[in-house]
C-alpha cells in the first residue's frame, strides 16, 4: 500500500497535498495563538466558513472519481452527502442530554414536541461516537451499493441514469420532511452542544474540526490517486470511453461501476459528517436535486477527470457564492451560476486545471526539446576525464 501510494503522487498531486497540509495546520494556529488585534489572525467565523469549503471539496472529489473517470455521471449524490450528515447530527443531538429545551435526557427536543412515547429504534447506538462514524460510512455505502447493484445489473447509462440518480434524492428529500419520520421533519436536527465532550462552539474545537477536514480531503485524494493511477483505473477509464468495448473484452463492467460508486458515496458521507458540526444544522434542505447539481458544475468548472480541479472548483466557486450572495446581486446568483456552466461548458470544456494543463504540456515538451542531448562521441570522449 505505501508503494501503491507513492507511486500514484505526481509533482501536482504533491503540491496539492503540500498546499492541504500547510492550511490545515497553519489557519488553524493563526486563529489559536495570534492575538486578536493581529492582521494574520483568522477570525474563528472563517474558520468554519474554510471548513465548509473543504468538506465541499471532499464532495468534489466523489464527483469526480465517478463523473471524470468512469463516466457516471450522477445528480443526486447530495443525498450521500446529507445521509452522513444526519448520522452525525443524531450523535450530536444525542450528546445534547437533559440540557435540551424540555430536558428530557433521552428525547430531542422535536420528538417530544410531536409526543413521541419512546426513541425509535433507528436512533439507538448513536449516543456512541464510534457507532455513528459507523454508520457515516455504512448508510451511505448501503444506499449507493444497492442503488448501484440495480441500476448497474439493469444496465442504465447516461442520461437515465442521472435523472434516477436526481429521482433518489428527491424522494429522499420528501421522507426526510415528513414529521413522522423521525429526523426533525423540516427544521431538522440542530442546536448542537458538544462533540466527544467538546463544545461544539469553542475557538478549539472549530479549529480541530477544520484540520480533521483538511486530514479528510487529503486522505480522500490519496484513495482516489491510488485509484485511478493503478490497474483499476485503467479500466475505470475504459468503461468511461468505451463501455460495451470493455464488456466485450470480458470484464465486468458492472462489478468495477458498482465498486468505485460505493467508495465515491462513503466519501460523500464523511464530507457532509464533517460538514454538520461545523455549519450547526442539518435539514431536508441538503437533500435538494439543486445542491447535487450545484456540486457537479464545481466538478465542470474546476476540471472533470483532474481531482484537483474538482477541489479547486468547490471552493472558488463557494467563495464567490460567498461574495456574491451577501451582496446586491444575491437575488442573480443562480443566473450567474448558470452562466458561468455554459461559459466554462463553451470556452473552457476541460475545466481551470485541465485547460491549464493543455497549455501547460506542449510548452514543456518543446522545453524538453531544446536541451541538447549528448552524442555517442561526446559520451565516449567524456570517459577518460572521468576515469582520471
Amino acid at each position: 500500500m505505501p508503494h501503491l501510494l507513492t507511486r500514484s503522487l505526481d509533482r501536482s498531486a504533491a503540491i496539492f497535498l503540500i498546499v492541504v497540509a500547510a492550511v490545515g495546520v497553519l489557519l488553524p494556529l493563526s486563529n489559536l495563538l495570534l492575538p486578536a488585534d493581529s492582521m494574520f489572525q483568522v477570525p474563528t467565523y472563517l474558520i468554519a466558513l474554510f471548513g465548509k469549503y473543504v468538506c465541499y471539496a471532499l464532495l468534489a472529489l466523489s464527483i469526480d472519481l465517478i463523473w471524470g473517470y468512469c463516466g457516471i455521471l450522477s445528480l443526486g449524490h447530495g443525498a450521500f452527502f446529507a445521509l452522513g450528515g444526519y448520522a452525525m447530527g443524531m450523535y450530536l443531538m444525542r450528546q445534547i442530554g437533559s440540557r435540551s429545551v424540555y430536558g428530557n435526557p433521552i428525547l430531542p427536543d422535536f420528538m417530544v414536541f410531536l409526543n413521541y412515547k419512546a426513541l425509535p429504534w433507528y436512533w439507538y447506538g448513536f449516543d456512541h461516537f464510534w457507532f455513528a462514524a459507523l454508520m457515516v460510512l455504512v448508510v451511505p455505502g448501503l444506499l449507493a451499493f444497492g442503488f448501484g447493484w440495480l441500476a448497474f445489473r439493469s444496465r442504465v447509462t447516461g442520461v437515465y441514469l442521472s435523472i434516477i440518480t436526481q429521482a433518489m434524492t428527491y424522494a429522499l428529500l420528501l421522507a426526510f420532511f415528513r414529521n413522522d419520520f423521525g429526523f426533525g421533519g423540516n427544521n431538522g436536527l440542530t442546536d448542537f452542544k458538544d462533540i466527544l465532550g467538546f463544545n461544539v462552539q469553542a475557538q478549539g474545537t472549530r479549529a480541530a474540526l477544520f484540520t480533521l477536514s483538511c486530514l479528510a480531503l487529503a486522505v480522500g485524494f490519496l484513495i482516489c490517486r491510488a485509484i485511478v493511477t493503478s490497474k483499476l483505473g485503467k479500466v475505470l477509464i475504459a468503461v468511461r470511453d468505451a463501455e460495451s468495448r470493455t464488456r466485450f473484452l470480458g470484464y465486468r463492467v458492472e462489478s468495477y461501476k458498482l465498486f468505485v460508486f460505493t467508495v465515491s458515496a462513503c466519501m460523500a458521507g464523511v464530507a457532509g459528517a464533517l460538514y454538520v458540526p461545523q455549519v450547526g444544522i442539518i435539514n431536508p434542505g441538503e437533500f435538494a436535486p439543486g445542491n447535487s447539481i450545484e456540486a457537479v458544475i464545481w466538478v465542470a468548472v474546476g476540471g472533470r477527470g483532474t481531482l484537483v480541479g474538482a477541489a479547486l472548483g468547490a471552493v472558488v466557486v463557494n467563495y464567490a457564492k460567498t461574495v456574491f450572495t451577501s451582496g446586491p446581486l444575491a437575488p442573480y446568483w443562480l443566473f450567474m451560476l448558470g452562466a458561468l456552466f455554459v461559459l466554462v461548458t463553451l470556452l473552457l470544456p476541460k475545466g481551470i486545471v485541465g485547460t491549464f494543463q493543455a497549455w501547460w504540456a506542449p510548452w514543456r515538451a518543446q522545453r524538453m526539446a531544446a536541451i541538447p542531448v549528448p552524442d555517442d562521441k561526446d559520451t565516449a570522449a567524456a570517459k577518460p576525464h572521468m576515469a582520471e
